[in-house]
């Protein structure tokens, strides 16, 4: 125990010196908190629509007041033909047309219905299908009809559909994990590339000793910074979790054990601090992109959902999200608890057994 409390003393000291460190630590996780959730909105709004009225009547300009009254779309263009309105969206100046074909009244009245069409500039994958889906709801629901079916939606957890609530939880899991992961990989490179690695191999201080000394302030910097975060959700955003605070931190209290593994085995791979940074930087790419922040787990093919089980960073998300926006308790946490201290134990042995020190 006193090899250990030496080992983090000459850490601590060395984290201290380091301001650049320490502005990771304090400024980066606030600033990207308040910024990030702020422009990553699912909502989408401001459509540009380029509109071709063939049948010029009272009904399809009340369509056409309708769909830029909701608020999602702009009036971008009113052309006479197709030909023309495609132009628009060649020039980026639309997003989607809405073509009102001829004799729109009469049929709606004599028939009650009557097809529109509709043109989606899809270069914008999640644009052209939300801008699209609002178009269409709009539409629908202009039709007139005697039958009329109502539906009481209750949204869940997040009753205002307010993306910011569903992002920040995310977010703060990703800050955690990136922080976590690039400093601890940086870590004992640092100490080869300055060549303090020699006078620790030839010293008495066991492997494990020397990995723990290693994790145990970057595990206390990961918790300073969850807290920070859990701060400024509350501070910025009014977000307050539902379930139990000390839940949320033993669970990231065994969550970083697997992120700082990580980190450390790649710095024992390694030689310079470049080579560390380039191998995180792949690991992190993979574990944003697959952890379900910004794509469901649920919609991903089999193949991807395979590998998702093998990412930190998904489970992570998921407690997140089940713990301040749901109220989850310990026992519907159990999978997730498993899974990641199973990747904490492995990685951690494995970083002890891949440093190489003279003994």
């Amino acid at each position: 125990m006193r090899t250990i409390i030496i080992l983090l003393r000459k850490e601590f000291r060395q984290i201290f010196r380091n301001k650049s460190i320490l502005a990771m630590v304090i400024v980066m996780p606030v600033i990207q908190l308040i910024v990030l959730p702020l422009a990553a909105d699912y909502e989408v709004k401001n459509i540009n629509l380029a509109v071709v009225d063939n049948d010029r009547s009272a009904y399809s300009e009340r369509l056409v007041n309708s769909i830029v009254a909701s608020g999602y779309f702009r009036m971008a263009a009113y052309e006479s033909s197709y030909k023309e309105a495609f132009k628009s969206i060649e020039t980026d100046k639309a997003d989607l047309i809405l073509e009102i074909p001829a004799h729109f009244e009469s049929n709606l009245i004599r028939e009650g219905k009557q097809k529109t069409g509709i043109s989606i500039n899809a270069i914008n994958g999640v644009k052209a299908n939300l801008g699209g889906a609002y178009l269409s709801a709009i539409i629908r629901d202009f039709n007139p009809s005697e039958t009329v079916i109502e539906s009481a939606v209750l949204n869940r957890y997040n009753p205002l559909l307010n993306y910011r609530v569903f992002m920040v939880p995310g977010i703060l899991a990703i800050l955690v994990t990136m922080i976590g992961g690039f400093l601890s990989a940086l870590n004992i490179v640092k100490e080869k590339e300055t060549g303090t690695i020699e006078q620790i191999n030839v010293s008495p201080i066991k492997k494990h000793h020397f990995i723990l000394g290693k994790l145990i302030p970057f595990w206390i910097l990961g918790n300073i910074v969850f807290t920070i975060g859990l701060i400024v959700s509350w501070a910025v955003y009014g977000i307050v979790p539902e379930g139990s605070i000390l839940l949320l931190y033993g669970f990231i209290a065994i969550y970083l054990l697997a992120v700082l593994g990580l980190g450390l085995l790649v710095s024992t791979f390694c030689d310079t601090q470049q080579q560390a940074m380039f191998i995180m930087f792949f690991f992190m790419m993979i574990f944003i992109l697959m952890g379900g922040l910004f794509t469901p787990v649920d919609s991903m093919p089999e193949w991807a959902r395979m590998v998702v089980r093998f990412n930190p960073v998904s489970y992570l998300i998921s407690v997140m999200r089940m713990v301040i926006l749901k109220g989850s308790e310990a026992g519907q946490l159990v999978n997730h608890l498993l899974a990641t201290a199973g990747f904490a134990v492995v990685l951690n042995a494995l970083a002890v057994v891949n440093y190489k020190k003279i003994s």
